[in-house]
């Protein structure tokens, strides 16, 4: 049995207890590629998952005839590797918590497109066409970034910015390029929809892109007429949350797969670190919200469970997950879940000062200034979180996948309860959860656990500026921290806010400090902190 085109003719799929598409898969890509109606940047595990099953129901269902076109920016290899050697199939296998396992084949991927100099005819093409409604995202939040922490322009995206509209190679210049070849072809109306775990993801799609229209128009590569297109209504930029836990893809699955008779599932890991297989596996649980903004139409995703609503209850659901339930537990624990030599996620939530931790960030700190969105509840989305979803054995999450590019995500993460809370009551010192969290991260970059043994950081664009800054602290030694961790924690580029103008700077301190004393001071100072609800440096 092999996953492409001819091979799942065999009914031998069928046999195996896997679900088939209902609908022709050749001919939906067929369709597509002369008329497409989806685009989509990020062709990672996420978007096979989670929105190619969105497309794939509504197929099954016969509520639209066209698929999704991908298009891969950042790791190019994925679609020589797992794309087309499998005819851009993939294999969906959902991890129940009582051990069940639903999988299926999705065939609504038409067509993969690595970006790059030789397809930038085909992707203008593909913008040009005045049936396509709307363009997706899951390019992780650094994708939408124009700017270091220091705030310079990116060297690659400044380079774009001098090079104008034709050469332009990231992905948020390559994109606004490709407007630009469908204002040219008529200014087509076009929804472009960010569903990264991003707050305001919409907005700052829309400010990336405007900010590099500007540039351009400054340079005279553009006119302005074209700023106008972007930002009158043609164009729009939805909000969105989503959240489905996809995990890298597990050993134990691709044995399964393999006993099943099915051939070609082996793992691989990417230049770029990206771990890919013919096959996604994730958990069932899962949440899409979008403002419906589609100024050229769009597929009737509610028919296939996505929440179509206002700007208001997005947001609303969009920092209910981000910044209280779910996300914030992940960045809290998974630091710590390294420190602490626990292999998977479930076993990070079980742990019993971590999943203190989970408690206080969540229901103790976040749920308190947390709005409700009307339509998920914050207490059942947050309880689900803690006693179903995180605690399923069958997902291979680990914590060195959840804490890859913490940096890029904390401001956001924690940011937002630290900003309410100064807000409220004009600082920030009553948190305990938070500032702990945000002291095991620094503690975890340091790349020691805390039995004393070293162990290889997950990738992040902040580990060689927090490397060196932090190269002379020593665990075991913690007169040799001297105050590096200053100028992190009053960046308000990484936290959002000085955070020792909002209280707390001087505690986190502290906790790392009691965190280096030696082996075991991890979970000592855990213990302490949560147990006693009082912690070093409190105030």
């Amino acid at each position: 049995m092999k996953l492409t085109l001819n091979g799942i003719s065999d009914c031998s799929w069928a046999n195996a207890g896997i679900e088939m598409p209902a609908y022709s898969v050749e001919q939906c890509a067929d369709a597509t590629r002369r008329n497409p109606h989806w685009v989509h940047f990020g062709a990672g595990n996420i978007f096979r998952m989670f929105l190619c099953s969105i497309a794939d129901r509504l197929l099954d269902a016969g509520d639209i005839g066209t698929g999704i076109i991908c298009v891969e920016t950042f790791d190019r290899e994925i679609i020589d590797a797992i794309y087309r050697p499998h005819d851009n199939l993939s294999l969906a296998v959902t991890l129940n918590g009582d051990g069940s396992t639903r999988m299926r084949v999705i065939g609504s991927v038409a067509e993969a497109i690595a970006a790059s100099d030789t397809t930038r005819d085909r992707l203008c093409d593909i913008f040009a066409n005045p049936e396509l409604q709307m363009v997706t995202f899951t390019i992780t939040e650094k994708g939408y970034a124009l700017r270091d922490a220091s705030g310079q322009v990116f060297p690659s995206v400044l380079a774009d910015i001098e090079a104008g509209p034709d050469r332009a190679c990231s992905v948020m210049p390559l994109l606004v390029s490709l407007l630009l070849a469908r204002f040219r072809a008529g200014r087509g109306p076009l929804a472009l929809v960010s569903m990264d775990n991003v707050s305001h993801n919409g907005d700052k799609l829309r400010d990336a892109i405007l900010e590099i229209a500007n540039a351009w128009a400054s340079r005279g590569y553009v006119d302005r007429a074209f700023l106008a297109y972007l930002e009158d209504g043609m164009i729009t930029y939805p909000l969105t949350m989503i959240d489905k836990i996809t995990p890298r893809p597990d050993e134990s699955i691709r044995a399964r797969l393999e006993s099943l008779g099915i051939s070609g599932m082996d793992i691989r890991i990417t230049e770029r670190k990206t771990y890919i297989a013919p096959f996604v596996n994730a958990e069932g649980p899962e949440y899409l919200v979008v403002e419906d903004r589609f100024p050229n139409g769009r597929p009737t995703l509610e028919k296939a469970g996505v929440y179509m609503t206002d700007r208001e209850k997005v947001n609303a659901a969009e920092r209910m997950k981000v910044t209280v339930c779910l996300n914030p537990i992940h960045t809290a624990l998974a630091p710590y879940g390294c420190l602490l030599g626990l292999p998977r996620f479930s076993d990070v939530i079980r742990d019993p000062e971590l999943h203190m931790l989970a408690h206080r960030v969540g229901y103790m700190e976040g749920m308190p200034v947390v709005k409700d969105p009307g339509i998920l509840s914050p207490e059942a989305f947050l309880k689900e979180c803690l006693e179903v979803r995180f605690p399923n054995p069958y997902i291979p999450d680990t914590p060195q996948r959840i804490v890859v590019d913490t940096s890029q995500m904390v401001g956001i993460r924690f940011g937002e309860t630290i900003r309410e809370y100064v807000k409220r009551d004009g600082h920030a010192r009553s948190l305990i959860g938070i500032p702990l969290a945000i002291a095991g991260w620094f503690r975890y970059m340091l790349a020691v656990d805390d039995a004393g043994k070293s162990y290889e950081l997950s990738p992040d664009p902040m580990n060689e500026t927090v490397a060196r800054a932090l190269c002379d602290v020593r665990v075991g030694n913690p007169e040799t921290y001297t105050g590096q961790l200053r100028p992190f924690l009053s960046n308000p580029a990484i936290f959002g806010s000085d955070l020792y103008a909002a209280g707390i700077g001087e505690r986190i301190e502290a906790l790392f400090r009691e965190e280096i004393r030696g082996p075991g001071t991890v979970r000592n100072t855990l213990i302490s902190t949560l147990r006693e609800k009082t912690g070093p440096g409190q105030v």
